[in-house]
């Protein structure tokens, strides 16, 4: 008998221990054209907090499911996630057997997306202004219209430049300390080895830092977390580049536990788009991972992007009626060849050191240190006593003389003007051979350089601290030293160059006063030499709370930052101010945030977040003349920023949306500008002053919604509608200060006061504030797919000038009263901001992909778009001139439509194509 009981107690043992291990749901995660099993795949249950990831196999088992009807989703970087509602019975093991995961086509679609994030226009050292390129990582539906059909219009997310979010690699921010933008550049090309990414839209939780309001952006180069392969592609364009090639290998780990991985490209253009861009790119990446054990793996990363384009010249109305809106004054002929003067060259190779510690199952360690260096160049043309190369410098344009009421001098300017419309190289050679004091050039080719060396580290825990609550936090270091100055690049025939400032005389002149007169040649620093130190420290911590019904998180971030200018000449013009350190200016800032998801059920749920932070000015904007001076800006101080978002969202197995409204306020802002102006004196003198132009205190305000829909019409066609409503506007008077350096030269005080700018209700420029998307998708089971879709973008406005919004614009400074004609009427009708015509692009999109070896399951396949179908032409961005600076100046410069100093333009690609053939084994 007690052989019996102790039988049968075993025996109920067994059957319940078998029970208690019997999973609920069990599946297996493979490629859909390759049959390939895929590793780390993330299987969740939505509304619950249970995520589990694929072993190698590519198989994932749950042990229990919720009661309700559960829906399963399974997600993996590169591919189009699949949501399937689940039918379980209980006590049986729902089994899914295989789940094909199709490849997504923005990994394909990313290749044409980074041609245009590389564009940015500026002249000065600084990255992209285009926030399309931060939504790489995204699979929203709104925010993928964001970026690659808005984001050629240069559509900006909530209207925020991308100095509001974060770009990491490997934990590390890829943040420009200068400008505060990631340079895209310095990885540009290497779309195979970023596409591990993560994102976070606005100001939700991210687990490797506080981020900023526009989003958070992770690219992972571990390499583990690749997939195993080769694959190599060539593609041609007509955007910024002709032609691309590109090759990855990744191992995954052998029995020792290496992995690594390769990838390198080239990109090339004699021409692009527009007229004269020349296009030289060369990208290669390296990762190695070392895995010593369960617990700890080390991984060395080195980027190294070299990038060399030439840029194109924002023009005028009158230009562009002369030339067509492809015209670019910045080149010309030398030997058969187009030479443009103004290039872009980029080279800031990156190495990054990475140890995971699994320190236990529920907490983990990431430390990184990175280090990175090199030059970025700007090249122009320099010239003394000399005529302006430029070819639409504006005493050469019939404009010029039809303003004098000279018919004839304005026939003869515009048959020069079309008899030489691009820079005359031969003629600045032959100047400089002919130069009254022998063997000085009077035209010179220099670069404005920035040469950066910073080193950056930290450290990212991410622990569960319970089943319900999790903790992340951060400490980051960054130190940087920039060494910038203007470099002789070319002496066009010379034997050497004046180190001088034409334009003033005696000590003033003089750009170094310890090395005068200085006769410079090809690779000699000269006009402009300094450094600029920053150390920043930031650290944040983040509790993420997750319970059945709601999830809510709570997030704190402390910095510390401090710069420095060191000036490495005395300058003439300020001898007492100029060499040097500087002092040191320190800023300490913090921000909180929360938000909170309620789950009406599995696939309804309302997302809340809000947040408020500081923010220090950007190195560029503390010292307003940094190439000359140690000065530091006048009245600045930190960014407070305030942002808010509510959301409905849906996620259904054919149809997901989301519905979102939006705020948020950027206060105390800054903005620098140089040009030359008119009647800026004490007098209101006609002489011509440079000036950098300090705008403080200016407030930017963003109110609006977006929209983004997608329904699976059928299991091969889907539909898919975006819109963004917007209003931005700058929502206060700001104050503006002038650094004039011809007032520094005569003795007087270089900064003038303009008291306030009139800016308030006036339209933040350069980004559409409306955009809408519709579009059809048709995926066969062979594996080919198009689509297309049809985008109305409005209400972009040119971006106005500040000194035109003072005082010194209406009022006569000889008499204390109003100019003649300066009415309140008149006043607003010429200072009227100018909107941009509303347009519509097409663009359509396809591909192919074929299994050409069942045994070893390879793949070959292409993508293609074209982009404007119809060749719309359409204004992307512009900004009105200050030259005028006084009503009377401006009017008679306008009363007869032909103005000078009419507004300057940036105008979007017409029709374009992309074509990428790739194959994978």
């Amino acid at each position: 008998m007690k052989k019996l009981v102790l039988s049968t107690l075993f025996v109920l043992q067994a059957i319940f221990v078998f029970a208690q291990q019997k999973p609920a749901l069990r599946g297996k995660v493979v490629d859909s054209k390759s049959l390939k099993p895929l590793q780390n795949v993330a299987a969740t249950i939505q509304s619950t907090n249970v995520s589990v990831v694929t072993d190698v196999d590519g198989t994932f088992e749950f042990e229990t499911l919720p009661n309700d009807e559960p829906v399963l989703v399974i997600s993996y970087t590169g591919y189009v996630s699949q949501t399937l509602i689940l039918e379980p019975t209980k006590g049986e093991t729902l089994e899914l057997g295989e789940i094909l995961l199709e490849e997504d086509i923005t990994s394909e679609q990313q290749l044409s997306l980074v041609t245009i994030t590389e564009n940015d226009l500026g002249d000065e050292n600084t990255g992209s202004e285009s926030t399309s390129g931060l939504l790489q990582a995204s699979r929203d539906t709104y925010q993928q219209a964001a970026a690659f059909n808005w984001g050629m219009a240069r559509f900006r997310i909530r209207g925020l430049d991308n100095a509001y979010g974060t770009t990491m690699i490997n934990g590390i921010s890829m943040n420009k300390l200068y400008d505060g933008r990631p340079q895209w550049s310095n990885w540009g090309g290497l779309n195979d080895a970023t596409r591990n990414q993560e994102f976070t839209m606005g100001s939700g939780p991210s687990d490797y830092t506080f981020g900023g309001i526009l989003g958070t952006q992770e690219i992972n180069t571990r390499a583990s977390h690749y997939r195993t392969g080769t694959r190599i592609s060539l593609s041609g364009t007509n955007t910024n580049y002709s032609w691309r090639t590109m090759g990855t290998h990744a191992s995954g780990f052998n029995k020792k536990g290496w992995a690594f991985v390769v990838s390198a490209s080239r990109r090339w253009a004699k021409e692009g788009f527009f007229e004269g861009t020349d296009y030289s790119a060369n990208s290669l990446f390296a990762s190695v991972e070392k895995k010593f054990n369960d617990k700890h793996s080390l991984n060395f990363t080195s980027i190294y992007a070299e990038n060399s384009r030439g840029k194109t010249s924002p023009n005028t109305k009158e230009v562009n009626d002369l030339m067509g809106v492809t015209y670019n004054s910045y080149w010309g002929w030398q030997n058969g060849e187009k030479r443009n003067s103004r290039d872009k060259d980029i080279a800031e190779p990156i190495n990054m050191l990475s140890h995971y510690w699994k320190i236990s199952e529920k907490t983990s360690l990431n430390t990184n240190v990175a280090y990175q260096t090199g030059k970025i160049g700007n090249s122009r043309i320099d010239y003394q006593n000399a005529n302006n190369p430029d070819p639409t410098y504006y005493g050469y344009m019939p404009n010029y003389y039809y303003n004098q009421s000279d018919l004839e001098g304005a026939a003869i300017a515009l048959d020069h003007f079309y008899q030489n419309p691009q820079i005359n190289w031969n003629a600045m050679y032959i100047a400089n051979q002919n130069s009254a004091d022998v063997g000085r050039s009077v035209y010179a080719l220099y670069e404005d350089r920035t040469d950066d060396t910073q080193w950056s580290a930290n450290s990212i825990l991410n622990s569960s601290l319970s089943d319900n609550i999790s903790l992340n936090a951060a400490v980051n270091f960054k130190h940087l030293k920039s060494h910038n100055f203007q470099n002789l690049l070319d002496l066009l025939g010379g034997q050497y160059f004046l180190d001088i400032d034409p334009f003033y005389s005696g000590d003033t002149s003089q750009s170094d006063l310890n090395n005068p007169n200085r006769q410079v040649v090809e690779g000699d620093t000269y006009g402009y030499n300094y450094n600029l130190f920053a150390t920043v420290i930031d650290g944040f911590t983040q509790f993420k709370f997750n319970y059945r019904k709601f999830n809510f998180y709570l997030a704190q971030s402390f910095s510390r930052t401090e710069y420095q200018r060191e000036g490495l000449y005395k300058n003439g013009i300020y001898a007492d101010n100029s060499y040097g350190k500087s002092d040191k200016v320190t800023y300490e800032n913090f921000g909180f945030k929360g938000g909170l998801t309620y789950k009406i059920n599995g696939r309804h749920m309302l997302d809340f977040n809000g947040s408020y932070m500081t923010k220090a000015p950007i190195m560029r904007n503390v010292f307003s003349n940094a190439r000359l001076n140690n000065t530091i800006t006048p009245n600045l101080s930190d960014e407070n920023i305030v942002a808010a978002d509510a959301s409905y969202i849906i996620k259904a197995p054919k149809f997901k949306g989301r519905l979102t409204g939006f705020y948020n306020k950027i206060q105390n802002s800054t903005e620098i500008s140089f040009y030359y102006a008119e009647s800026i004196g004490d007098a209101g003198g006609d002489s011509d002053s440079f000036v950098s132009e300090i705008v403080t205190g200016l407030d930017k305000q963003a109110i609006g919604g977006e929209l983004g829909l997608e329904y699976q019409i059928t299991s091969t066609i889907k539909a898919m509608g975006s819109a963004s409503y917007g209003q931005y506007i700058y929502s206060n008077n700001a104050h503006l200060v002038t650094n004039d350096d011809g007032r520094a030269a005569d003795g007087l005080n270089a900064l003038k006061d303009f008291g306030t700018v009139y800016i308030k209700d006036y339209r933040q420029p350069g980004m559409p504030q409306q955009a809408y998307s519709i579009g059809l998708e048709y995926r066969d089971p062979h594996f080919w797919w198009v689509s297309a879709n049809v985008n109305y973008l409005a209400d972009n406005y040119i971006d106005v000038a500040s000194i035109l919004r003072t005082d010194n614009f209406t009022i006569d400074p000889s008499t204390g009263v109003n100019y003649d004609g300066a009415t309140e009427s008149s006043v607003r009708d010429l200072l009227k901001q100018e909107k941009f015509d509303n347009f519509t692009l097409v663009n359509l999109t396809g591909g192919k992909s074929w299994r050409i070896s069942k045994k070893n399951r390879n793949t070959f396949g292409f993508f293609a778009s074209i982009n404007n179908l119809f060749d719309v032409e359409y204004k992307t961005g512009g900004f009105e001139q200050s030259r005028k600076a006084t009503y009377p100046d401006l009017a008679a410069d306008q009363a007869n439509g032909t103005p000078s100093f009419g507004s300057k333009y940036f105008y979007g690609y017409g029709r374009t194509y992309f074509v990428n053939f790739y194959i994978n084994f």
